[in-house]
């Protein structure tokens, strides 16, 4: 049953068709900035990102830059101001049926046509660019390939010949939704001449999908992150500075104990400001700060160990005083003054704003980047940098209210932990049926907003809607993750019931109807919860982990995994050892090319269920999605499926199928 129809969020079509906002940058001298864009293609396939450039002064309206049917990312400016991005769409050379890889793409800053310039065979990605117009980008070479045309060749003849077969010599063989190898990233210079220079030649996983690259402003020096394998089939992270000219490697950065990662070059090419990890074990959920590090060597300065908060995203002021950080917070997720020198840190933002994409302008007086709240997706804004009041800048997607309000929701856990949540309630008067909503991560929060797992479709239907931020969560401090650390069924579960509880109370709630539901860790939690309470009358597990035991070693990253889930940890807080006591019914949804959450853990969730209960389970299978549903049309069934199935279950409505389901 809708409720809402007036809102966009009532129309799943409509829905799909909302323009999503993403990746933020600055051109060079402050006055343009450029986003992506993205909206379903017209079969509703997929989504296609476009360039749209917003006035950095607020002044104009947005306006589109470019049109094509494969889409474009923004990959930054030269020194002149042409927008440089990435896309696969076709030159007008090329042949028809020719499948070309991303290329690098240049639009002049006067006008004219783009224009390629440069196009390896395994794609673009991070692509940097000094002040001095040197430009150096990651691309995939298959091993054995000195250089990118011979890379080219090599690629035909596997190609010509059938061959899909992937030799593996070290750990990891996937990651996320995708296979790793036999292509390999290395870091490529773009010559005056147009050609591509191998900087790094094959390294394996060192510069793995999680790598991240930066460049001195004369373009002599690169600094990436560098994969380096451990025992036992591990890897963890150094930071290395790379010669431009020469191709010779030093290594800056690294330590059993510790990960270095997302290096920034300061604006006098003498510091790195890097991520610093202290990394888990099966008693410490580790730790994360800021570290910056002399370019020429030395020691890392330790900057924000003190600091209880977890830093991120760091960018530079011009002056080189000031690092500006995006850190969670009390489930917001402001940005953060760093001192350089002394590892101060001062609030910036003071508003309810999540903040990514952050860009500096050249005088450091103004600072841009989307915002997002629970309440409202990623739009651009500038931010004075002396106050941090934030002004919204005209950009290409019109504001849409959703459907409802938001409140917070506090309440106190059993150990004396302060808790609270972000509660969504519907426009209209009555109490309304409550969703517990939970996170994945675990080590994340509900902070900001999701198209993936938006409640405001939820609120439109008549639900309310909680997000809680239980124990494991971000922005609370260590210990409040530490609480939860190799023991997700005890604090997590408890913290998530006193919550509901707190929701429960308010006035309006119909706590006589009541459902949760969770994707990636919150879907453990849905599992656990089902095992462990009846108290709910329906339970949606998506992608959702199962039995600990054949996760840890099944899934892409195990080497991280397993340092917590020992089997003393999964022999006592695994879902699947309580699958008898599960009576409420469960809608399972899972894709099958998610490497995260491997599609064993969904297969056997629902054998388990089917072969122990008679509750009206379903099972919501993806045979070509992942860890995320990302489709327009697959995002739309998965949002009628759920809906269908609280309604049956809270409503005691009919059950209906989706239509484009049969």
């Amino acid at each position: 049953m809708i409720v809402d129809t007036d809102s966009p969020y009532a129309d799943l079509d409509a829905y799909a068709a909302l323009p999503r906002v993403s990746g933020l940058r600055l051109s060079p001298d402050g006055t343009r900035i450029v986003v992506g864009v993205a909206t379903p293609d017209p079969k509703k396939n997929r989504y296609v990102t476009a360039l749209w450039e917003v006035d950095a002064a607020g002044e104009r309206a947005a306006r589109r830059l470019t049109r094509s049917r494969a889409g474009e990312s923004a990959a930054g400016f030269t020194p002149a101001g042409d927008l440089l991005f990435v896309s696969s769409r076709p030159e007008p050379d090329d042949a028809e049926g020719e499948d070309p890889q991303a290329a690098l793409w240049s639009q002049p800053a006067g006008g004219g046509d783009a224009r390629v310039i440069a196009r390896p065979t395994g794609g673009v990605r991070g692509v940097v660019v000094a002040d001095d117009g040197g430009i150096v980008l990651g691309s995939s070479l298959l091993p054995g390939s000195e250089g990118v045309e011979p890379d080219r060749e090599r690629r035909k003849r596997r190609k010509d010949a059938g061959v899909t077969a992937i030799l593996h010599e070290e750990y990891p063989v996937r990651f996320w939704d995708h296979d790793l190898g036999p292509a390999r990233t290395r870091l490529l210079a773009l010559e005056d001449d147009g050609d591509l220079r191998d900087l790094t030649g094959h390294v394996g996983l060192a510069l793995d999908d999680d790598t991240s690259w930066d460049v001195t402003r004369d373009g002599r020096t690169v600094v990436a992150s560098w994969t380096v394998a451990t025992e036992r089939g591990g890897h963890r992270s150094t930071v290395v500075a790379i010669d431009v000219e020469s191709g010779e490697r030093r290594t800056l950065a690294s330590d059993p104990g510790h990960e270095y990662g997302a290096p920034r070059i300061s604006p006098d090419g003498t510091r790195v400001a890097i991520g610093v990890t202290r990394r888990s074990t099966a008693d410490d959920p580790g730790d994360h700060w800021l570290g910056v590090v002399p370019l020429a060597g030395g020691p890392v300065d330790d900057l924000t160990e003190a600091w209880d908060r977890r830093p991120h995203s760091a960018r530079w002021t011009p002056d080189g005083a000031t690092l500006i950080v995006a850190a969670d917070d009390l489930g917001r997720g402001p940005l953060w003054r760093v001192d350089a020198t002394t590892g101060e840190v001062t609030r910036l933002t003071p508003d309810d704003g999540t903040y990514t994409d952050v860009e500096i302008s050249p005088d450091g007086a103004w600072i841009y980047a989307l915002r997002a709240t629970v309440a409202a997706p990623p739009a651009p804004v500038r931010i004075d940098a002396a106050t941090g009041v934030f002004t919204a800048l005209p950009g290409p997607a019109p504001e849409r209210p959703v459907p409802g309000r938001l409140e917070e929701v506090t309440a106190t856990a059993a150990d004396g932990t302060a808790l609270r949540a972000w509660l969504a309630l519907p426009a209209q008067d009555g109490p309304a049926p409550l969703v517990l909503f939970i996170h994945g991560g675990p080590q994340a929060s509900s902070n900001a907003w999701s198209w993936r797992w938006n409640p405001w479709i939820l609120t439109a239907a008549g639900y309310a809607v909680l997000l809680p931020d239980p124990a494991l969560s971000t922005g609370y401090g260590a210990g409040f993750i530490r609480r939860g650390w190799g023991a997700w069924g005890d604090a997590p579960f408890t913290d998530l019931m006193t919550l509901a509880d707190a929701a429960e109370a308010h006035p309006g709630i119909d706590a006589s109807r009541t459902a949760a539901m969770g994707g990636s860790f919150g879907g453990y939690m849905a599992n656990w919860i089902a095992g462990h309470t009846d108290r709910f009358d329906a339970i949606v597990t998506h992608a959702s982990l199962w039995s600990l035991d054949q996760f840890a070693p099944t899934t892409d990253t195990s080497d991280y995994w397993t340092r917590e889930m020992t089997a003393e940890m999964a022999a006592k807080h695994s879902p699947h050892l309580s699958a008898d006591a599960i009576t409420t019914p469960m809608l399972v949804i899972h894709g099958d090319r998610d490497y995260r959450v491997p599609i064993g853990e969904g297969l056997r969730l629902w054998w388990d269920l089917m072969s122990r209960s008679t509750a009206e389970h379903r099972f919501l299978y993806f045979p070509d999605e992942n860890h995320w549903i990302l489709t327009p049309r697959h995002s739309a069934i998965w949002y009628e499926t759920v809906l269908a199935f609280l309604g049956r279950h809270l409503r005691g409505e009919e059950w209906r199928r989706p239509s484009l389901l049969g």
